[in-house]
């Protein structure tokens, strides 16, 4: 294993930077702020920033990658990155001096591929609209789906730990992740089924769908057990679906240091399909298969771009949940007014204002007080989560305002 010395001189300087930043007495409060709004006590609502169109970020070359070997590039980008964020976003984010990495987890998936067309406007951007074939017609067709094998590849997670720490030089750790397990069986099931022949089934054909939707659960209950079997799970949870995962609640009793079990962890899931589906139809073909998946955990998060104000009722069926996605379709008064402080208000706030033709702060302003006040009205614990951000009309200083902006009113 032979690492070029300009790589090493490039990653050992920026980690160092980095490592001053961990060091700060700040990381450890605004960790101690997400355990207490994880734990519905909050101090005060907390942001965070995800998903973001790196493509338009790069100020005077921040971005700019400068080694060579392709995993050294990885992870100098890597740093690049929380660097990045740490000057012109940092919100609530933590920074805690370790690299995080993969383990190498073989995997011969649920037996189909994406069959798709796609679509981009922006070649240098990976969002890209997709068009999917279906290959989901007949009650035989139900036969390709079966578990996954799942394996440690221990040889190349061994070498990439040791690759990484001879890059590092011992100024930042590495900290090998597993599987982070999740259950959203109907956006699996539209990338092999096509949309419009899901929705139309839960109509049409319910008992197939049904019949469906009860093979992908086995398959995913047979997946998570060999995770657990082969102590391929977690073991850190820093983050759960773009929101700070920091609780003092998790690992639970009975835990033995170097063995994570589902218990031990978050879940989280959702149906982003289902925004037009009825509360009824929702709960048939989605909570009811949820429910045994979010019993198996510790604590867990429900939703994602999917309006789920109306819905409340039953998501609360879900064993263990904690936080609720209000994603940017919901009306957050009704969605405060039925989650109360039972759980966590994750509001999603509207991407869409950072692409539009002119830049209006004050129009983010109003929304985000908007969502603020409505949960305060309410008692609701509330986080702001800034995601799925596909453009910033190359205009990263948006970002930057709108990260002010959520940070001074939060802190009001």
């Amino acid at each position: 294993m032979t690492i070029n010395r300009g790589d090493k001189d490039v990653i050992q300087e920026l980690a160092r930077r980095v490592a001053e930043i961990a060091a700060l007495p700040v990381q450890q409060e605004t960790v101690r702020l997400w355990k207490a709004n994880n734990s519905l006590k909050p101090v005060r609502p907390m942001v965070m920033i995800d998903q973001v169109c790196w493509n338009e970020m790069d100020v005077d070359g921040e971005l700019a990658l400068k080694c060579q070997d392709e995993f050294a590039r990885d992870i100098e980008g890597g740093i690049r990155k929380t660097l990045y964020m740490w000057k012109h976003f940092r919100v609530d984010m933590v920074v805690d001096g370790m690299v995080n990495l993969r383990k190498a987890i073989r995997s011969d998936g649920f037996g189909l591929r994406n069959e798709e067309q796609t679509s981009a406007i922006d070649p240098s951007s990976d969002v890209v609209g997709h068009f999917y074939l279906d290959q989901i017609k007949t009650d035989e067709d139900l036969e390709k789906i079966r578990p996954p094998h799942i394996s440690l590849d221990e040889q190349a997670t061994a070498q990439t730990e040791a690759k990484a720490n001879e890059l590092l030089g011992g100024i930042l750790g590495v900290r090998m992740e597993g599987a982070t397990p999740r259950f959203a069986p109907w956006d699996e099931i539209v990338q092999w089924h096509g949309v419009e022949n899901t929705i139309l089934d839960l109509i049409d054909r319910p008992e197939f769908a049904h019949r469906l939707v009860r093979r992908l659960y086995d398959a995913h209950v047979k997946q998570l057990e060999q995770f657990e079997a082969q102590n391929l799970l977690g073991p850190t949870q820093r983050v759960i679906h773009c929101t700070g995962a920091w609780t003092d609640e998790l690992p639970a009793a009975g835990f033995h240091p170097g063995h994570m079990r589902t218990k031990d962890l978050w879940t989280f899931g959702m149906a982003q399909i289902f925004t037009t589906v009825s509360p009824a139809m929702h709960n048939e073909f989605e909570i009811e298969y949820s429910i045994p998946w979010y019993r198996r955990f510790g604590l867990g998060y429900y939703g994602c771009c999917e309006p789920l104000h109306t819905k409340i009722d039953i998501i609360r069926r879900l064993p263990n949940l904690r936080k609720i996605s209000m994603s940017p379709w919901v009306d957050v008064e009704i969605g405060a007014s039925r989650i109360g402080g039972d759980y966590v208000f994750s509001r999603k706030p509207p991407p869409s204002m950072l692409a539009t033709d002119a830049w209006h702060p004050d129009e983010v302003e109003a929304d985000l007080k908007k969502t603020l006040a409505a949960c305060a009205r309410h008692g609701c614990p509330v986080e702001l989560i800034l995601k799925d951000i596909s453009t910033v009309r190359y205009q990263p200083q948006r970002l930057w305002e709108w990260a002010d902006i959520a940070s001074r009113l939060v802190r009001r």
